[in-house]
């Protein structure tokens, strides 16, 4: 089987070696091969090799994808990406429509597909995805983008199906890579 080849650099050596020294202390032995990565890793930021690995992939298919798309359109990738904490959390509303748009893009493809949601429901969904503890304003702008539709009196909600833009899947690869 052919062996992947995965970059690997860190800015600070001195705190790479300083972290290695200390969990093979904590070891008392020679670690083995999956061990030693794990550890290289979680010395470089990572949570283990799968999580650097995962961040890896996730970079190789956005270059992939950016490659084939104009410089605008991986701009706004990047940017939509920076709004997301690590754990895929929104951290902000952005100022820019087109950069709001795509981040509502994320949130749509989080909610389950074919399911009744009273506005307590999806208020806690979007609770979970976002930090700046306003719900109201991402259903607001889900329905106003024509993402979910709604009763009248605004007490179900629905995903609606609809064609995602083309940059979707580039911000949910890299979201997904814990980029961060």
């Amino acid at each position: 089987m052919p062996r992947t080849s995965l970059p690997f650099a860190v800015a600070d050596l001195s705190a790479l070696t300083r972290s290695l020294r200390s969990q093979l202390s904590e070891l008392g032995r020679t670690p083995g091969h999956l061990e030693l990565l794990n550890m290289l890793a979680r010395a470089a930021g990572f949570g283990n090799y799968q999580h650097f690995r995962a961040k890896m992939d996730a970079r190789s298919r956005l270059s992939r994808s950016k490659q084939s798309m104009p410089k605008a359109e991986t701009e706004r990738i990047e940017k939509t990406a920076r709004q997301f904490d690590a754990a895929g959390r929104l951290l902000r509303w952005p100022g820019k429509s087109a950069i709001a748009e795509l981040c509502l893009w994320v949130l749509w493809s989080r909610i389950p597909k074919g399911e009744v949601f009273d506005e307590r429901q999806i208020s806690a969904l979007l609770d979970r995805w976002h930090v700046f503890r306003d719900h109201a304003l991402l259903r607001r702008a889900l329905y106003d983008f024509k993402l979910v539709d709604r009763t009248v009196d605004g007490r179900e909600y629905r995903r609606l199906e609809a064609e995602p833009p083309k940059e979707l899947p580039a911000v949910i690869a890299i979201l997904s890579g814990g980029r961060r």
